[in-house]
């Protein structure tokens, strides 16, 4: 693959800074642009002319989710968030009085508050702390008892960059009789998800990470089986099998999780991540996830020989497109600010260093990190 190439068609960010924030927002691609500045042209010159034309490029864009996933074009829905697709799973589960959640303590509160948020209907929310610096499967499985009625987690956890092995706790599930929800957006793009080998329920994300999407256009997949046992949330027009504009009233759900799009959609959201998952897929998903990945491990070495330490499991099955660092007197924030100064891009999560590479950083990049992480330790110690 010529990544340098890609770099200079695709990604003008890179006459600036040396981006290494991904797992936050990442800068969207030219083409990606092209069809936000398309669209506003559009609108601007013609108003609604053209709808019908934008509503069959969000048939492109369902058509390409469902194959970044390996799911049935009916099992998805589109959302504004990762957030917005776990609220619609969480209220519309079919909860009993005295039901439970298990989930990790270390995940992001998107994936936390809206289980909390069912402790009024009877629902609690079990948190399972970490050890070692990783997520352990078998103390989710020593939360789960005969009231768990579904384990939700993240692919990624997205301040230490661990990879839950999603295999093994949909196994879990499977074996106890209970859901699995997946949070996706931090194992999008780094990492291949293929439900269909992987009996994953319910999988929600946003684009606007490591899928170089734009904010506010996302995704959610229900499996198909699991369609008619939820509770439709946000009913509306587009949620029913007769057009808007029928005389008279048929409240029929659409059979699809397109009965989760009730209203109208952010077109030129949809389209431009439309065009950003374009590149993803000629690109090749398995690609992506191998380059991203040895990126990530360029990191951590570069890291190490600056003098700071890589959090977590060192396993390669735990790792991720995330790197997180630590540095014993130093301040993660003032660092963030310090690299920004010189045109680095990096985060700070849970008093960490985050680091998050993508597959159009080359080695410039890298070397201007090293330096910066160098420059930043002796800038403390001074």
């Amino acid at each position: 693959m010529d990544w340098e190439s890609l770099r200079a068609a695709e990604f003008p960010i890179t006459e600036r800074w040396a981006y290494f924030d991904h797992a936050a927002v990442a800068p969207i691609p030219r083409r990606t642009g092209n069809v936000l500045r398309a669209w506003a042209d559009d609108q601007e010159q013609n108003g609604v002319i053209h709808w019908l034309d934008w509503e069959r490029k969000l048939g492109t864009t369902r058509r390409q989710i469902a194959e970044l996933i390996n799911a049935e074009v009916d099992e998805i829905a589109f959302v504004n968030s990762t957030t917005h697709g776990i609220g619609l799973i969480a209220e519309g589960f079919p909860w009993r009085n005295g039901d439970n959640v298990v989930t990790a303590a270390e995940e992001y509160p998107s994936n936390i508050y809206p289980w909390m948020n069912l402790a009024s209907r009877g629902v609690e929310l079990r948190t399972v702390p970490s050890r070692d610096g990783r997520v352990w499967a078998r103390d989710l499985a020593a939360a789960i008892d005969d009231s768990t009625r579904l384990l939700t987690i993240s692919h990624v956890e997205f301040a230490s960059g661990y990879r839950n092995d999603l295999d093994a706790l949909a196994e879990l599930c499977k074996a106890r009789g209970i859901a699995f929800f997946v949070d996706a957006i931090q194992g999008l793009g780094p990492l291949v998800i293929d439900v269909k080998r992987t009996p994953i329920d319910f999988l929600a994300a946003d684009g606007h990470k490591w899928l170089f999407g734009p904010e506010g256009a996302g995704l959610l997949y229900v499996r198909r089986d699991w369609i008619d046992r939820l509770r439709p949330l946000g009913v509306g027009w587009h949620s029913v099998v007769n057009s808007f504009n029928t005389p008279g009233f048929n409240f029929t759900l659409k059979p699809s999780a397109e009965r989760w799009e009730g209203g109208s959609f952010s077109m030129p959201g949809l389209q431009a991540f439309g065009a950003s998952l374009s590149l993803i897929m000629e690109l090749g998903k398995e690609a992506v996830s191998e380059r991203i990945l040895e990126r990530a491990e360029a990191v951590r070495e570069l890291a190490r020989s600056a003098g700071w330490q890589v959090y977590g499991s060192p396993r390669a099955d735990d790792l991720s497109g995330i790197v997180a660092l630590e540095r014993e007197g130093i301040d993660p924030d003032a660092v963030v600010r310090r690299l920004r100064a010189d045109g680095i891009a990096v985060a700070s999560r849970r008093g960490r260093l985050r680091i998050s590479p993508h597959v159009y950083n080359n080695d410039a990049d890298l070397e201007r990190l090293r330096i910066g992480l160098v420059s930043s330790q002796a800038r403390a110690s001074g």
